[in-house]
C-alpha cells in the first residue's frame, strides 16, 4: 500500500479557530477554550485514502500573532498544502488573509516554482453576527488563486473533513502532475553542419 506524506500549514491571524480546527479534524473533539500558540504546533492524521493509499496529514499549526511572522520562512520549507483560515464576524481578520496568501506564495513554492495549493476557509458560520458576506468570499478567493473555499464551523464540526478532503485531493493531484515524466526534446542533427564540424572548417 502507497503512503503519502504530506505536510500541510493552517494559517491565518489569532483566534480564529485554527488550533480548534486542527483538534476537531485529528480528534474529533471540540473544546470551547485554547490557549494562544506559540510558534507552532504538530498534529498528525492518518487518512485511509483509498485501498491502494494511505494519506498521512502532517499538520503545522501557525502562531497568527504579528512577533511570529517573521518565522514563517522557517515554518513553511517543504510544505506541500495549506489552509488558510478567518473568522466571519471578524473582517479585520478576512482582510488580513491576502497578507497570509502572499507570504505563502513567496516563501511556499512548489519545485517547478508554482505556489501550493491553498483553500480558504470561512470558521465560525454557526454564529449569527457574521459581518462577512459569501459574495465577499467567492470574488476574494478567485482574485487571489485559491483552488477552493469553504464555510466552516468548528464548534458544530460542519465541512471540517470536507475541507481537508478537498485540499489533499487537490494536492495529491497537484504532486501527481509533477510526478510525471517529462518527454526528452529528441537530439536536432543537422548533416551540413555535422560535416562541416568533421572537416573542421570552422566550427566554433
Amino acid at each position: 500500500m502507497n503512503e503519502h506524506l504530506l505536510k500541510i500549514l493552517i494559517v491565518g491571524d489569532g483566534n480564529v479557530g485554527k488550533s480548534s480546527f486542527v483538534h476537531r479534524f485529528v480528534s474529533g473533539q471540540f473544546n470551547k477554550t485554547y490557549k494562544s500558540t506559540v510558534g507552532v504546533d504538530f498534529s498528525v492524521k492518518l487518512l485511509h485514502w483509498s485501498e491502494r493509499e494511505k494519506v498521512r496529514l502532517q499538520l503545522w499549526d501557525i502562531a497568527g500573532q504579528e512577533r511570529f511572522i517573521s518565522m514563517t520562512r522557517i515554518y513553511y520549507k517543504g510544505a506541500l498544502g495549506c489552509v488558510v483560515m478567518f473568522d466571519v464576524t471578524s473582517s479585520n481578520s478576512f482582510l488580513s488573509c491576502r497578507h497570509w496568501k502572499r507570504d505563502l506564495d513567496n516563501k511556499a513554492t512548489l519545485p517547478n516554482g508554482n505556489s501550493i495549493p491553498c483553500i480558504l476557509l470561512a470558521n465560525k458560520c454557526d454564529l449569527s453576527q457574521r459581518v462577512v458576506s459569501s459574495d465577499s468570499i467567492d470574488r476574494f478567493s478567485k482574485a487571489n488563486g485559491f483552488a477552493a473555499w469553504m464555510e466552516v464551523s468548528v464548534k458544530d464540526n460542519k465541512n471540517v473533513g470536507e475541507a481537508m478532503r478537498r485540499l489533499v485531493k487537490e494536492i495529491l493531484t497537484v504532486q501527481s502532475s509533477l510526478d510525471e515524466p517529462e518527454t526528452e526534446p529528441q537530439d536536432c542533427v543537422y548533416p551540413d553542419l555535422d560535416s562541416q564540424c568533421e572537416r573542421g572548417s570552422g566550427c566554433c
